[in-house]
């Protein structure tokens, strides 16, 4: 545990935020090692193996934001901004706040359209 503040003056609920926290970036580099050494390898068997193991990781992770969705009202608020969205991701916030150009782009981003905006006057 990395512990900034003194550990006795933090609450039970901080705490825990920085067990999952630290938890979460356990799982992201297990995620790492195991996708490189399935990159690397020569041996099918032992790919499948290792993409098996960082499959497995990739749940936990996840399960993990999931914690800190449910738990974090500023997590829940950005993994509703960005997450299953499709415009390009440095846009998504812009759209979701409504700044220039949000409207058009909005409208077009699931509807097939060219993106060249509303012609509706």
């Amino acid at each position: 545990m990395s512990y900034y503040e003194p550990y006795s003056e933090l609450s039970d609920a901080a705490r825990e935020f920085d067990r999952v926290i630290q938890s979460l970036v356990e799982e992201l580099d297990a995620i790492n090692l195991y996708n490189q050494r399935a990159d690397v390898t020569k041996d099918e068997s032992v790919r499948a193996l290792t993409l098996h193991n960082r499959n497995e990781e990739i749940e936990h992770a996840v399960m993990l934001f999931e914690w800190l969705r449910r738990s974090t009202p500023e997590f829940d608020a950005q993994m509703k901004t960005y997450l299953f969205t499709s415009p390009p991701i440095t846009e998504v916030e812009e759209i979701a706040t409504g700044g220039a150009g949000a409207a058009d782009q909005a409208e077009s981003a699931g509807s097939g359209s060219l993106g060249i905006g509303s012609l509706k006057k």
